[in-house]
């Protein structure tokens, strides 16, 4: 009689699997199984090195917004990594084009008061900086099992708070108290968008198929450049009319 209670792994299931189901079971070896549950042979600890290998090598690559490549960086052609990175570097540029524009269609307000042109690397900076990391934690954390797609809205609601600690420059700027608060509320903001967006993307990844590695450091900072420029040009128009 065949018992189907042990932990085991399907013949047709991807390699990835085998390697998370040996890091949760905390087991040297798991049984592989047809579709009748009938014993076909074991993989091992051993087996799965090399692969779990691959698997974070190819995530950090992804990560840096480079197609993984299929064999070691030390054998690659310069043709190779030319081709693996180029389609990013044209998504990159298109979207740091759009933050041209963004500065563009405010240029009367950054001729008229030119403080605000000061401080545009401080604040865009904080927000790719906030949502590469909220990103990262993300990411890992979904790689490892640690959250589970359902506790997207807990993960966010972390990061925001953790957002929330964030020193406003209000207090720090001695100038134009109308620059200091369109500066502090603008920091404010942008890290508060930044680590939701940084949050929820890996999770909108994961439930489209795609792999969450794909929410690249690089990526996630171009986009919050539009966005941080957005909000820090809307609030400066707010206060000084």
């Amino acid at each position: 009689m065949l018992n189907y209670n042990c932990i085991s792994i399907s013949a047709y299931d991807d390699r990835e699997v085998a390697v998370e189901m040996i890091q949760r079971y905390d087991v040297n070896a798991l049984p592989v199984v047809d579709s009748d549950g009938v014993l076909l042979g074991i993989v091992t600890v051993d087996d799965i090195l090399d692969v779990a290998e691959e698997e974070a090598t190819e995530d950090i690559q992804k990560g840096a917004a480079v197609a993984p490549l299929e064999t070691r960086y030390s054998v690659a052609s310069p043709t190779q990594l030319f081709r693996k990175r180029i389609g990013w570097l044209l998504i990159l540029i298109f979207v740091n084009l759009i933050s041209a524009s963004v500065i563009s269609s405010y240029e009367e307000y950054v001729v008229e008061f030119i403080t605000l042109a000061l401080f545009m690397p401080l604040v865009i900076a904080s927000g790719g900086n906030c949502g590469a990391q909220s990103a990262t934690l993300m990411v890992r954390a979904i790689a490892t099992g640690d959250l589970e797609l359902s506790d997207w809205l807990m993960a966010i609601q972390t990061v925001a708070r953790a957002g929330d600690n964030i020193v406003s420059v209000s207090q720090l700027y001695g100038g134009d108290s109308h620059i200091a608060w369109i500066v502090g509320l603008s920091m404010i903001a942008i890290v508060f968008v930044a680590n939701s967006f940084g949050a929820l993307l890996p999770f909108v990844l994961s439930r489209l198929k795609v792999d969450p590695a794909a929410a690249s450091s690089p990526l996630i900072t171009s986009v919050m450049d539009v966005l941080g420029l957005l909000i820090y040009f809307s609030i400066a128009v707010l206060v000084l009319g």
